[in-house]
């Protein structure tokens, strides 16, 4: 019996959801504002990388190219916007 009322609610979250969207279209976006979406979500996928090896690099030189590498990376965000 508990089975019919999660599907029950399963069913209404979907329908929630569903009228959600085609309650408010989002506009089209142009291939411009898409290819910097993209470039974004790269650089922020190549900064949370950066990050990581930075929290495990211990020798002095390869932290400083990583740390040069974070400030170009953040510079190109900071570009984007």
């Amino acid at each position: 019996m508990a089975r019919g009322f999660e599907s029950k609610d399963v069913e209404s979250q979907q329908q929630e959801a569903q009228d959600r969207r085609a309650a408010a279209p989002r506009p089209a976006k142009s291939p411009e504002q898409l290819q910097k979406e993209r470039q974004r979500e790269g650089l922020q996928l190549q900064r949370t990388r950066v990050l990581k090896q930075l929290e495990a690099a211990s020798e002095a030189r390869y932290r400083e190219t990583l740390e040069r590498g974070l400030k170009y990376l953040e510079d190109q965000l900071k570009a984007l916007d």
